[in-house]
């Protein structure tokens, strides 16, 4: 059984679920298309953004050098990086000069991996300055997590919410600030799908 969460939260606080992200949420798109085409197309990342700024991709923990060929399948887990700091960054940037230093572990295309795109989930992981840059538009859009991986989450929290939650809705019922506890009684093992956004 799912269940739907709805937040608005004062500006500047939904770096609150930005562990989520780094963990890892659920994301529905079409799969079986390249990188390039799920990011750009779908999920409307500019294309220089994805060029310059997303340096480092690990698609099912194997970076990724060419982005308009690697293809995200059902299930698969994507990670998105901006540029990380010193040899190991240098080493793990997509199509850099060091990509060579790691080719045992690299992304192989599968030749027979392109079909027809298909409805799916994905895991999606973002890491440092892609937090805040692109992680409120999928907050915005929706994502999928579990019941005890958001009670993890928001359990520092617990005493503070109704002082950045503007508001809550969840399963359609809105929740007065004296019942944000009910968040603790969500399912550990519900499907979760989460929105959040900050007000203007």
């Amino acid at each position: 059984m799912a269940t739907s969460l709805s937040f608005v939260l004062k500006p500047d606080h939904l770096a609150v679920f930005f562990p989520l992200l780094q963990q890892g949420v659920r994301v529905e798109a079409r799969v079986g298309c390249d990188i390039q085409s799920l990011l750009c197309d779908q999920f409307k990342l500019v294309p220089d953004y994805l060029a310059d700024r997303i340096t480092t991709i690990f698609l099912n923990g194997k970076p990724v050098d060419d982005v308009a060929t690697a293809v995200v399948k059902d299930g698969a887990t994507l990670a998105l990086s901006a540029a990380m700091p010193g040899l190991v960054g240098a080493t793990l940037r997509k199509a850099g000069s060091l990509a060579s230093f790691r080719n045992t572990i690299s992304h192989r295309n599968d030749a027979t991996a392109a079909s027809a795109c298909v409805d799916g989930l994905i895991t999606l992981k973002l890491f440092n300055m892609l937090l805040p840059e692109v992680g409120p538009q999928y907050l915005a859009q929706g994502v999928w997590t579990s019941g005890r991986e958001l009670q993890t989450c928001l359990l520092e929290y617990t005493h503070d919410m109704e002082a950045f939650v503007v508001r809550l809705v969840l399963d359609g019922h809105v929740l007065k600030p004296a019942m944000l506890s009910r968040l603790q009684e969500i399912d550990p093992g519900a499907r979760v799908k989460l929105q959040a956004s900050c007000e203007p």
